[in-house]
């Protein structure tokens, strides 16, 4: 039961959004939820960059302008030019 309570009340960076636009045609609602729910806009840590393919946050490779999750880098490396050494 706790475990249910807290997914309940994770809002992730997409979340926000889809709750967004579906209150888009009430606008005393979405001023409302603008002000209270909007996440602050991040400087630092995971949620600043995102894989340019896929769109996930953690797991991202950023080293030569890459910006990719490592899943995605995996399926590309080849194709880019990596070799694989062992």
């Amino acid at each position: 039961m706790k475990n249910s309570k807290q997914n309940l009340y994770k809002m992730t960076a997409s979340d926000w959004k889809k709750v967004f636009n579906q209150i888009g045609n009430k606008p005393e609602k979405k001023a409302k939820f603008i002000k209270h729910n909007k996440p602050k806009e991040r400087k630092i840590g995971i949620s600043v960059r995102k894989c340019g393919k896929c769109g996930r946050f953690g797991a991202h490779i950023k080293s030569y302008g890459l910006n990719l999750c490592r899943h995605c880098f995996r399926e590309m490396a080849v194709e880019i030019g990596f070799n694989k050494y062992s």
